[in-house]
């Protein structure tokens, strides 16, 4: 049906589907551990002749790239419905958005987007019932459209508003200031994808992190900045670089010193009141180190003494408060499904840390917000939100009562029980309400008029058995009445990995789909956040192949359980989950029909070369060592790809401003499996498509996110067999 599809668009000259550009194969030979490992398509990387800045643009790269790019267009521009579907997707997309507020005084902050806008504009109310008023369009810095406001920071009373803004996708934001009476920009301006960690008291000043050199993601620093000065200036209170300043009385080896370089590093979070800063530094993705520093002494002296807090523990922090000398603190380490304790900061070693809101072993701590007089903690149970409420000597308050059976999250500030709760589900739209923590009171302050019915769709969650038994939750959307029987178009997506939980959420893009009988499944793989400390370290290192399992343990149910078959599955992840279906694509190239594989990272034995990617070395180890270069090699999909095999449709997509992942993954995997396939690529083609004007997705304007859903959708239609008569 694929092929009459084409022959009859062939026959009415509406396009004629050629080859994908062939693709020169330069081999070179590496010797890894012993092992020859031929890469035909280095040459895709870029320039690596700087050990420092690899993987830069060259002539032939960008030349190749406009070919690849030119095929993919010329492929999913004239597919049949192309049209209708996107103008069903502008009227879904151009719908307004808005954002939770936050209080800072009398004032709230919020974002919105209305219409046609290509970006969220910031506003602020005086009181929550006063006239609005935009502080910050981004349009009006940027007429075309591809800058973004990456976060704002007002002070306590809201007299000011730090922000951050970068331009097409590369997340490198400049910070600037503004007069929230008068809309004026102040002249600070600071650049090196800067984020604020908090104001002075006064607000004379504030502290912010960024980077020293901007092509080295591994040169963090925290500094002080004064209103009126120029940064350069500002005093460093730590660099990332001076790890002896952190691990000097450790007993740390060499080795275990400069693997600490490259983890995501340190950060700083001072007191609203200017006398303490928590300094925490990443030792992996399931580790860090904690201390405490006494500004008062650092103003006096210049000198930072770090008191350790919790030093060599698994696991993560989430939100903290401070209180005078107190520090209230979300915490896994010795409770895998997390905690809330308190420390006596002047005696804040851990076996002096006292549970506030004890561990649950059934409920895991995603969150933790904290009002006045009130301990706001947000529950996973089986991967939906769950709010309870404490107060700070740990005394229940009970649960919050929420709209239904979804994903929230709360707006909080300390001075008040006043909150802002965001929630939404498959078949809810994200609706905020305005909520009293003390009496429960609950009103609805805002939600988007969509025009699609949430009732048509069902939701519910089954649990199925992985490889190795582990049961594996996952979330199954489709319009009601679905007859199972084994012929429905479905996408399954997944992510599996950083501790990042996958939970219901609204998206009106999905109607379209949903409308025409497709069903969307969402599996909680091990490596993700759904389940605790245990479930994201069965997913990561040499456990990494449980989640590839999960996953295709997943396509396995969802056929044998009636909802599709082979010729009518697609998957779909973006990123680690990128990197989740390109390595199920390679494995398991008979379950499935189609693939989209969005930003990720595919040569897992060259990935830590380039840019901030040895940040995740402790989630994925790397080919340099020996022992996990085994259990890397098995499941890299760049390094398994078999000449002949017939490979699934897949539509693999990058950034060229990427700051994260490297283009160089889908570039070259592309490449090699438009090379390698044993299908015909006029029926399953192997699509490329890099954007030159993003990034890792962040900040990308209306008109861009519209065409890469419509991509997308389109693509999963007619390989799922939905364009056919």
């Amino acid at each position: 049906m694929k092929a009459l599809l084409l022959s009859v668009l062939i026959a009415g000259s509406t396009f004629a589907l050629a080859a994908p550009p062939a693709t020169e194969s330069v081999p070179v030979t590496d010797t890894i551990h012993g092992e020859k490992v031929v890469d035909e398509y280095r040459w895709l990387e870029g320039d690596n002749s700087d050990p420092n800045n690899m993987g830069l643009l060259t002539d032939d790269v960008v030349s190749w790239t406009d070919g690849q790019n030119g095929y993919t267009r010329s492929v999913l521009d004239n597919l049949p419905g192309r049209a209708a579907l996107e103008d069903r997707l502008r009227e879904l997309m151009e719908v307004p958005s808005i954002g939770t507020p936050s209080a800072y005084g009398n004032r709230y902050f919020y974002s919105r987007r209305e219409g046609a806008q290509p970006q969220a504009v910031r506003y602020v109310r005086e009181g929550l019932d006063g006239d609005e008023r935009v502080l910050l369009d981004p349009q009006t810095v940027d007429p075309s459209g591809l800058t973004t406001i990456a976060w704002t920071a007002p002070n306590k009373d809201g007299s000011l508003m730090a922000f951050g803004m970068y331009t097409a996708g590369d997340e490198n934001s400049t910070l600037y200031v503004m007069d929230v009476d008068t809309g004026e920009w102040l002249a600070d301006e600071i650049p090196g994808k800067v984020r604020l960690s908090g104001w002075l008291p006064d607000s004379s000043g504030f502290f912010y992190s960024a980077l020293e050199d901007i092509d080295d993601a591994y040169s963090s620093v925290t500094k002080l900045h004064k209103l009126g000065t120029h940064h350069r200036q500002d005093q460093v209170l730590f660099r990332q670089k001076d790890i002896e300043f952190f691990y000097g009385d450790l007993n740390k080896t060499d080795a275990e010193l400069e693997a600490l370089k490259t983890t995501w590093g340190p950060w700083g979070s001072p007191s609203a009141d200017g006398r303490w800063m928590g300094v925490g530094y990443w030792t992996g993705t399931a580790g860090l180190d904690l201390w405490i520093a006494d500004l008062s002494k650092w103003f006096r002296t210049g000198e930072l003494d770090l008191v350790p807090m919790a030093i060599g523990k698994m696991g993560r922090v989430g939100g903290s408060y401070f209180d005078g000398d107190r520090m209230f603190i979300q915490h896994s380490f010795d409770a895998p499904n997390g905690t809330v304790s308190v420390i006596d900061l002047t005696n804040p070693a851990f076996e002096n840390w006292k549970p506030v809101v004890p561990h649950n072993d059934d409920l895991v701590i995603e969150g933790v917000n904290f009002s006045r007089g009130i301990i706001s903690v947000q529950y996973l149970d089986a991967a939906k939100t769950r709010i309870a409420m404490y107060d700070f000597n740990g005394n229940s308050k009970g649960d919050l009562d929420l709209p239904g059976i979804g994903s929230g999250g709360l707006s909080t500030s300390d001075d008040r029980t006043e909150a802002f709760l965001s929630f939404s589900s498959y078949n809810m739209p994200r609706s905020i309400y305005r909520v009293d923590l003390a009496t429960g009171e609950r009103d609805l302050w805002a939600r988007p008029d969509i025009p699609v019915d949430p009732s048509m769709i069902e939701v519910k969650q089954v649990w199925y058995d992985s490889k190795d038994g582990t049961p594996v939750s996952m979330f199954i959307v489709h319009k009601k009445g679905l007859s199972l029987d084994g012929n429905n178009p479905t996408i399954l997506y997944g992510y599996g990995g950083f501790d990042i939980s996958m939970t219901p959420y609204f998206s009106s893009t999905m109607f379209p789909w949903y409308e025409n009988g497709g069903v969307y499944a969402v599996a909680n793989l091990r490596g993700g956040g759904e389940y605790g400390n245990a479930w994201h370290e069965a997913g990561m290192l040499e456990n990494k192949q449980n989640v590839f399992d999960d996953f295709i343990a997943a396509g396995e149910w969802l056929v044998e359980n009636g909802y599709t078959n082979p010729s009518k599955l697609g998957i779909a992840g973006g990123s680690n989950g990128g990197l989740l279906t390109g390595a199920t694509v390679v494995q398991r190239p008979d379950l499935f029909s189609a693939a989209i594989s969005a930003v990720p990272l595919l040569d897992m034995v060259r990935y830590q070369n380039f840019l901030m990617a040895r940040y995740w070395v402790p989630e994925y180890g790397t080919a340099e060592n020996p022992e996990q270069y085994e259990f890397i090699k098995k499941y890299s999909p760049y390094q398994n790809v078999k000449p002949g095999t017939k490979y699934p449709a897949v539509l693999f997509t990058a950034g060229e401003n990427d700051t994260r992942v490297h283009p160089l993954h889908a570039r070259k995997m592309a490449a090699l499996m438009q090379n390698a396939t044993g299908s015909d690529q006029e029926e399953e083609p192997i699509l490329l498509w890099v954007d030159r004007d993003s990034g890792h997705g962040g900040g990308k304007p209306l008109e861009l996110r519209i065409r890469d859903v419509a991509d997308q959708r389109i693509f999963m239609m007619w390989q799922l067999g939905m364009l056919e008569d």
